[in-house]
């Protein structure tokens, strides 16, 4: 458990310079890297105990609440599964709110954000359409229908928009899709390209399916969000686990792309590189939340990986090295694969880390990620495919003893050698935010906010809030005054036990 630290100093306010005086938080991750980290010290160690909720926002009475909010020319934009909302950032007063009608089925109903780009805001939804919106008045400016619901595609990820292109990828891989990612002219919502997640005949890497027929139905989906290196003009693609992944002699080979982070040409969608972090994967073990790119003291070019395989991964993106591999949470297997009569395997299909994934602290050269510690019993079934259905070749089902809990971790960006841990109450799902004021926050789906100072790890402050965190927690600027956000409330799986009802709360510092 997590314990709190009372030494603090006496309470200090800075005077934040002009730059950052109206600073966003503009995109899914702050920036495109995918880093976290916020410049602004206004909010620091010394005037913690000065940190006080300023306003909240009920956007809902219930369903899933995973979004990442942004923060862009002083309005906050933020989403429920069909609804999206323009929000004051300073008193969450209601500034427009757009809802989606649904054209078809919702196989899955969650949604993670939004991107900004010239004027709109993008997203999509969980029957399959993808659109702009006015960030002005949330009128509609183009939709297109992109994924197939009746085939258990849908579209849950946040989207990433940069250079006149938006990109969005396909989910649904436990329902049998063929994932995919995207990208739509920003302006017209015309397809400029796609990538196939689980390649056709005659792609790189369609021969990793030794039965070729297995492709159609290979899973591979993509749904949280994406990195981009603007310099190199590269996308990085996180993607998701082999369909009936419970059967891994079902679809033999190593069956690339999934389980993968894939970086693309951003203009064209042509392929540079891939890391697969597990093969022909029998666990369930996705690469779901997008890599964090930085550049590490030997000017080597990073991508950290952290996946629902419980592991940290440092790769060089120029040799494809495995620099360092960091566990997170625990690791057990009792079997080398699920069996007919159950097999208990650590992190289960709810571990490890899920749709936000690593931070980085450049002042002390930390990377941070949360994950889940929770084991799951897998028991293989028939593999029973019937299209647009959810199926893993089994029953996962999640040890309740011992109690599922979290984990943030903060490891050097250099080696990835562990500097400190925090051992969480429950699952830890939302992301991590570090910041210029020697603090990290984060928080796990039992409701608590925590502020970790990022030199020892150890828990400055912590406030218990009546909704699960799932999701973004962000910090910005708006008059020369510093918030912290979240999204409190249900994080849509019942197993990992967060309820509440969809709740914006904004945090600012007490006179």
């Amino acid at each position: 458990m997590f314990t709190l630290f009372a030494g603090a100093a006496a309470p200090t306010e800075q005077e934040l310079p002009v730059y950052q005086q109206d600073l966003g938080w503009p995109t899914y991750h702050n920036d495109y890297a995918g880093q976290r980290y916020s410049p602004l010290a206004q909010i620091n160690t010394a005037n913690l105990d000065r940190l006080r909720e300023v306003c909240r926002l009920q956007l809902a009475e219930g369903g899933s609440f995973q979004t990442n909010p942004i923060v862009v020319n002083g309005t906050m934009f933020l989403t429920t599964t069909l609804e999206t909302f323009a929000v004051d950032p300073t008193n969450c007063q209601l500034r427009w709110k757009a809802s989606h009608r649904p054209t078809g089925p919702l196989p899955w109903a969650s949604n993670r954000g939004v991107a900004y780009l010239n004027g709109r805001i993008y997203r999509g939804t969980p029957d399959g359409q993808f659109f702009a919106l006015d960030s002005q008045s949330g009128k509609t400016v183009w939709m297109n229908q992109v994924a197939d619901a009746a085939y258990g595609e849908f579209i849950t990820a946040a989207p990433q928009a940069w250079n006149g292109l938006v990109f969005v990828g396909v989910s649904g891989g436990d329902w049998g899709i063929r994932g995919r990612v995207l990208a739509f002219e920003a302006d017209n919502g015309r397809e400029v390209w796609r990538f196939d997640l689980v390649p056709r005949k005659g792609e790189t890497g369609a021969g990793t399916w030794k039965v070729p027929s297995t492709r159609r139905i290979g899973g591979g989906g993509t749904w949280s969000s994406y990195s981009i290196d603007i310099r190199a003009g590269e996308i990085f693609v996180p993607v998701g686990n082999p369909a009936q992944f419970m059967h891994p002699d079902a679809h033999p080979g190593d069956n690339l792309f999934t389980n993968s982070v894939v970086a693309l040409d951003a203009r064209t969608g042509k392929l540079k590189w891939w890391h697969q972090t597990a093969t022909n994967d029998p666990w369930d073990y996705d690469v779901v939340a997008p890599p964090m790119l930085y550049q590490n003291r030997h000017i080597q070019e990073v991508a950290a990986i952290a996946g629902k395989d419980g592991y940290l991964v440092g790769v060089d993106r120029d040799t494809g090295k495995v620099l360092y591999k960091t566990p997170t949470t625990t690791h057990y297997k009792e079997a080398a694969r699920p069996t007919p009569q159950g097999a208990k395997a650590c992190p289960g299909w709810t571990g490890g880390t899920q749709w936000n994934g690593p931070a980085y602290e450049p002042e002390e050269h930390l990377v941070i990620v949360g994950a889940v510690d929770w084991c799951t019993f897998y028991k293989r079934g028939p593999a029973d495919f019937e299209r647009g259905k959810v199926r893993f070749g089994g029953q996962a089902i999640p040890i309740t003893d011992p109690a599922p809990s979290g984990w943030i971790t903060a490891v050097d960006a250099e080696s990835g050698t562990l500097r400190w841990k925090v051992h969480a109450q429950a699952p830890v799902v939302a992301a991590i935010t570090p910041t210029a004021g020697g603090l990290v926050f984060a928080g796990d789906v039992a409701g608590n906010f925590l502020a970790i100072e990022s030199k020892t790890g150890q828990v400055l402050w912590s406030r218990k809030l009546r909704g699960a965190l799932g999701g973004g927690i962000i910090t910005y600027a708006v008059d020369a005054k510093q918030y912290v956000a979240m999204a409190t409330g249900n994080v849509s799986r019942v197993t990992f036990g967060g309820t509440g009802s969809p709740t914006l709360v904004i945090w600012g510092l007490a006179p």
